[in-house]
């Protein structure tokens, strides 16, 4: 086995088991040929919540089981462990990256170094465009949830519904002022971000907690009747329709956690916690989701309400349990969706901060500055979030496109994953390791075979969330152009980011070449 492998000091390593000094953290980063710039004020808790507020299971399993359900019936419920096994494949390759490319703009940054700058900057715009319409996403999900808890943030009109005119720009506004707080707290300086984000995913946590245990205690049947049932969408091989188009709610729920890694330039010795952050963030969105899943199965008043496609766990919550009590969820729920915006906003401005650092975007010395006194990188921020709040605004009178954009997002992301799992796969079939020696995280001889699966399932998942479902894309049946919308939209990506690469690609930047690390082999 050949190693694939950066040259260390001894100031650099930490064979003794002591945590490494910030110098010997600059130092590692530095042999990654870069400057420490930004500042390392992340440890291990804060980078797991940013993992797992990404993934944030109390807002996208609570908003997504109505999607699961309504395609797929109660044995939707299957779904999730198997695409936690794609996830969980991809998710082991990562920590291995992680822990031997220790780099802002992670997914970017891996990329490159395994397949070349044309593939690494493909994968870093793949992973900016998804990031940025994700915050949108997270963010207009406040509409949903604040004016139930309080009517006076209804702003404008009367309608809540996002589909109407006043209840889409109050989800504009809402989430624009949502954007907008993310922005000045990533600003202020990462050590405060980490905090914030820590309260928000503690809170998370016990609402999950909270949650899965009273729906529990309201069950009206056990778990197998509860998942042992297709509602109707007939059984045997004529159900695999349903159940596939019913597999995008945990395919959109499931990634994000490598966003642990996209902080790794502001972490404590990032080569130990990013590998661990990145795991049990996964880990424990599985769980907490899963066991959601099951318990509002359990406990929902009749499996075969219309109530239960159309709304999901909210009439759940709403049926069995008391107004007060739902307020103080749905409350936790807002914390949950605020959270998980800032963990996608600082992920979004930690990609576009690298590639242009690299000097791969147009104005890249001006977005690669780092605020001498906070340092972050403040203008990345603010430009992240000018462009989420742009995409906002696709959603007044536009919501069925808003809606396909969203939803295309995790498309492009997971195509992202496939541009690192695959060219990873390939150094592992030749011999290369992946690892950066003890105490990283390392595979070892279950790597062919846990990238292999990372690469054929995510490759499927990926083809079945981008399959032009009319039911998915376009549920009205109105318009050819939402149906495919998904091949569309990947499509005009590509055209957009090959134009844009012909423009950076000669550009000097980059300090360390593809192969430099690449082509340093050596016996273990």
């Amino acid at each position: 086995m050949t190693a694939l492998e950066p040259p260390t000091t001894a100031a650099a390593r930490d064979d003794g088991g002591q945590q490494y000094s910030s110098a010997a953290d600059a130092e590692a980063l530095s042999q990654l040929g870069y400057t420490q710039e930004l500042h390392r004020g992340i440890g291990g808790y804060a980078a797991f919540a940013s993992g797992f507020s990404f993934v944030s299971i109390l807002t996208t399993v609570f908003a997504l089981f109505a999607l699961g359900f309504g395609l797929g019936g109660p044995s939707f419920f299957f779904t999730w462990p198997i695409v936690f096994v794609c996830q969980f494949c991809v998710c082991l390759v990562f920590a291995e990256l992680s822990g031997k490319f220790p780099v802002a703009g992670a997914i970017y940054q891996w990329s490159r170094r395994l397949a070349g700058d044309g593939v690494g900057w493909f994968a870093g715009w793949f992973m900016l465009i998804g990031y940025i319409v994700s915050v949108s996403a997270l963010a207009i999900a406040m509409q949903s949830v604040l004016p139930s808890i309080w009517s006076g943030f209804q702003l404008v009109g009367s309608d809540t519904a996002l589909a109407s005119v006043s209840g889409a720009t109050n989800a504009i506004i809402l989430g624009s002022i949502t954007i907008a707080l993310c922005t000045v707290i990533s600003a202020v300086g990462v050590s405060f971000m980490g905090r914030i984000t820590i309260i928000g995913v503690t809170i998370e946590i016990i609402g999950v907690v909270l949650l899965v245990v009273l729906m529990f205690v309201h069950s009206e049947r056990t778990p197998a009747q509860a998942v042992l049932d297709t509602g109707g969408h007939t059984t045997g091989l004529g159900y695999l329709p349903g159940f596939l188009a019913s597999m995008l709610m945990a395919a959109y729920v499931m990634y994000g956690f490598d966003s642990a890694a996209e902080l790794s330039e502001e972490t404590r010795d990032p080569r130990r916690t990013a590998p661990k952050a990145i795991v049990n963030a996964l880990l424990v969105s599985f769980i907490g989701g899963g066991l959601m899943i099951l318990g509002a199965l359990m406990a929902a008043p009749s499996l075969g309400a219309p109530e239960l496609s159309a709304d999901g766990i909210a009439w759940v919550i709403t049926s069995q349990l008391d107004t007060w009590m739902g307020k103080t969820l749905l409350t936790i729920v807002a914390i949950a969706i605020f959270s998980a915006t800032l963990a996608i906003q600082a992920s979004a401005s930690r990609v576009m901060f690298s590639m242009a650092r690299d000097n791969r975007l147009p104005f890249g010395s001006f977005l690669a500055k780092v605020n001498s006194r906070t340092g972050t990188p403040v203008n990345t921020g603010i430009v992240v979030s000018a462009l989420a709040i742009a995409v906002l605004l696709v959603n007044l009178g536009q919501a069925g496109v808003f809606a396909a954009i969203t939803s295309v997002s995790v498309v492009i992301v997971y195509i992202a994953y496939l541009m690192v799992t695959i060219p990873a796969l390939i150094h592992r079939l030749r011999g290369t390791s992946l690892s950066f020696g003890r105490p990283v995280f390392d595979l070892g001889r279950w790597g062919i075979l846990v990238n292999v699966i990372a690469v054929v399932m995510g490759t499927l998942l990926m083809i079945n969330i981008a399959w032009p479902r009319a039911e998915v894309y376009d549920p009205d049946g109105t318009s050819w152009f939402l149906h495919y919308f998904a091949i569309i939209f990947v499509a005009l990506t590509l055209v957009v980011g090959a134009a844009a690469y012909l423009r950076v690609r000669n550009l000097p930047g980059a300090p360390v070449p593809t192969d430099a690390l690449v082509g340093a082999k050596r016996s273990r």
